[in-house]
């Protein structure tokens, strides 16, 4: 039985579909990125592949190629989705355990819900970027009516309490391995186990 989730959403632009470590897409939509890094690189496996070597070179040349530039975060935008994220909390009794916003994706451990992941998800996604606008914080407000967040996000199911704990050490030490203070929200909630 499913008892949380381990949940990685990116930016838009931060995980291209044809990205040379490979990614979960079938198919890539935009001509400049097809032409450029040719076709998706269809990957099954559910380990990360962030530490994957790779041509960073034709990464960049590709993601050079898209309409728009790739949302980063700084630090006010992180504070704001974070808040945005708080909101969906109290309004949707979601429960974090764990929470990690980095310039260009986000880590979560999620409980299990009365919602299904994916719509958990939307949620959390959903008021990050209502308060990013309200906040006047919209990392490319030249993209009016377009969500900062790349569509679909990647999830690990977590059935035992002893996956869960690894995974919020995960989530935890993820700003610290990237060079960042860590991080400390008060929307999370400790987990105590079952």
């Amino acid at each position: 039985m499913v008892r949380a989730y381990h949940v990685v959403f990116s930016c838009y632009g931060f995980w291209l579909p044809n990205d040379p470590r490979g990614s979960w897409s079938d198919f890539v939509a935009a001509w400049e990125l097809y032409r450029v890094g040719g076709k998706a690189t269809k990957v099954e496996t559910r380990q990360s592949l962030a530490n994957v070597p790779h041509n960073r070179r034709q990464a960049q040349d590709v993601k050079g190629q898209m309409k728009l530039p790739p949302v980063t975060l700084d630090g006010l935008q992180a504070r704001s989705v974070a808040n945005g994220f708080a909101a969906a909390c109290v309004k949707s009794a979601i429960t974090l355990h764990a929470c990690a916003i980095l310039p260009d994706h986000v880590h979560l451990v999620v409980a299990r819900h009365r919602y299904k992941i994916e719509q958990t998800v939307n949620l959390l996604k959903g008021e990050a970027t209502k308060r990013l606008r309200a906040d006047g914080l919209d990392p490319n407000p030249e993209r009016v009516g377009h969500s900062p967040w790349s569509a679909g996000f990647w999830k690990v199911y977590l059935n035992s309490p002893e996956s869960i704990w690894k995974a919020i050490k995960y989530v935890e030490a993820n700003p610290v391995k990237d060079g960042k203070r860590p991080q400390h929200w008060s929307f999370v909630r400790a987990y105590e186990g079952d």
